[in-house]
């Protein structure tokens, strides 16, 4: 049996476009050793996050949405980056304030930027190289 090693985090208020990620995430991702971890509220992924680190788990990377009830993308990469520096942290999101987004660019706090509605191809496109070595199917 293999052992999970890796994990993928998907934050989005949105059940259903979790849904949709989690469809096409399985396509690219070993999930054999890659455990994919799917929330709607970010404040969960900072606890969730601590106990992967707990257990040694390879966090490869982060995908966040701009627009969420609790705290928006922008506050919770920043969250996650006090936590760890080194994280890869995407956002994915039709309404991300520009400015934001150009500051968490210009900080180095954010790997990509990924518009909705997405293309499938276009995510795998920017995701592939992040996976690269590790899940990828």
């Amino acid at each position: 049996m293999d052992e999970i090693k890796y994990a993928v985090i998907c934050v989005d208020d949105d059940p259903y476009i979790l849904q949709m990620l989690s469809f096409q995430l399985e396509k690219i991702i070993d999930t054999k050793c890659t455990l994919i971890e799917y929330f709607t509220d970010p404040n969960d992924v900072i606890e969730n996050l601590n106990e992967l680190v707990h257990e040694d788990i390879d966090i490869v990377f982060i995908l966040v949405d701009y627009q969420m009830p609790q705290m928006n993308g922008v506050q919770l990469i920043r969250s996650i980056k006090d936590i760890n520096p080194k994280l890869e942290c995407v956002m994915l999101s039709g309404q991300a304030n520009s400015v934001q987004v150009a500051e968490l660019t210009q900080d180095n706090l954010l790997t990509e930027f990924i518009h909705k509605p997405w293309d499938e191809k276009a995510l795998f496109e920017v995701l592939s190289p992040l996976l690269k070595n590790k899940t990828v199917k």
